[in-house]
């Protein structure tokens, strides 16, 4: 028996909900919506307008108009980043962020953009002062925020709201990435002065993957980052002004944005607080059994409250890989390993190079998952196994 414990990675299984409604969206729908004007079009175009009143409700956006479909939270964040910033402007993040993130920043420093990254505690957690000063340093005030809500090395969540409405007051943008919150913390786009939501389907939200999204608060209109069919104004050599037109282009995706909009409203019947109190259970249990081991560090808060839906943590004297093998190998657990696309917050964190094991539950486990776990990892940490990984060959280290 499998024990799947990688969520923050992509969520499995997904609710029965998600799966009936690709495969009857693909059968019933699978045209072109936007494309033509026959009753099956029609038809998929107000599914997808559909799922659209569907996000911009769960994140209190005024109107749907302003959900950007993406095939993931990375093209989403680029997005935002690219479509805003030009040569000269001054953005600001933190040492915690993923390669999705800081990746694009670093493409657009080389640009003539200033990017500033700002330092972060012992538990991964930026202060609002902290942004302040360094969004204004100088007397240059910042164009854009970019941070992530939680981070998907440590959890650690980010006082969102309060940098939000700060940035609000001062006239600065504000991304969010919430790649690992979205579906699991509260997200008021309003009433937290987001002003550009990037967020994946396939995650905590439950859809499918290849599926992504990019909330945009009134005014807010980026450049776009594709550029062709739109099924409308063909004549015109430019793409329109029109939200969310502006921003798409291609075929979109109906089958798994329908399975998108199962996946959220299988979180609204549970409830976000239900979710929350599920995922907060399993970490509360995982922490403080990691807590009895011998030799064994958790990175981040090392409180369920304070954070996401992930535990990283680390053995002494053993390679995070070994670990990951051993449990996969002779229990069948699945855990990711290594520095997760986010080289910056192990140097953080100081677990670079090997990075961490990470433990992400999701809603499908149970207590007795992380009991077999505990288990496995109380009897692993007493021997060294005649197993040679690593540091210098490290082969089942991912990145």
């Amino acid at each position: 028996m499998t024990i799947y414990l990688d969520n923050a990675a992509t969520t499995f299984p997904k609710p029965e909900a998600v799966y009936r409604a690709v495969d009857k969206t693909l059968r019933r729908l699978g045209v072109n919506p936007g494309r033509g004007s026959y009753q099956l079009v029609l038809e998929a175009g107000r599914l997808v307008y559909g799922v659209r009143q569907t996000i911009a409700e769960f994140f209190n956006l005024n109107d749907p108009a302003g959900v950007v479909f993406t095939a993931n939270a990375t093209e989403a964040i680029n997005l935002a980043l690219f479509g805003l910033l030009q040569p000269g402007d001054r953005v600001v993040t933190t040492t915690m962020e993923h390669n999705a993130v800081s990746r694009p920043l670093h493409a657009l420093a080389t640009r003539g953009v200033e990017v500033l990254k700002v330092p972060v505690d012992a538990t991964g957690r930026v202060t609002l002062a902290a942004i302040q000063q360094t969004a204004t340093a100088g007397g240059v005030k910042a164009r854009m925020v970019a941070l992530s809500h939680c981070s998907n090395v440590t959890g650690t969540i980010q006082p969102i709201e309060e940098i939000g409405n700060w940035c609000r007051r001062q006239g600065i943008l504000l991304l969010v990435d919430a790649a690992q919150s979205a579906g699991l913390l509260p997200i008021d786009m309003k009433n937290m002065g987001i002003a550009l939501l990037a967020a994946p389907g396939h995650k905590s939200l439950l859809g499918p993957p290849g599926t992504g999204l990019l909330c945009l608060a009134e005014g807010v209109l980026p450049q776009p980052l594709l550029y062709g069919g739109t099924g409308g104004n063909s004549l015109s050599p430019s793409m329109p002004e029109e939200l969310p037109e502006r921003l798409e282009c291609g075929t979109l995706n109906a089958p798994a944005l329908a399975g998108l909009q199962a996946g959220i409203e299988h979180i609204r019947e549970l409830g976000l607080e239900q979710v929350r109190r599920h995922k907060s259970a399993l970490l509360e249990q995982l922490i403080y059994g990691l807590q009895t081991l011998p030799g064994v560090r958790i990175h981040g808060p090392g409180q369920a409250r304070r954070q996401g839906g992930v535990v990283s943590f680390t053995v002494a004297e053993r390679d995070p890989a070994e670990i990951g093998y051993l449990l996969d190998e002779e229990h069948g657990i699945c855990v990711r390993t290594g520095l997760h696309c986010a080289p910056d917050a192990h140097g953080s964190i100081g677990t670079l190079p090997v990075g961490t094991i990470r433990v992400s539950p999701g809603l499908f486990n149970s207590a007795a998952d992380i009991d077999t776990l505990l288990d496995a990892l109380a009897r692993m940490v007493k021997f060294v196994p005649n197993l040679t990984i690593c540091k210098q060959n490290n082969e089942f280290q991912e990145g």
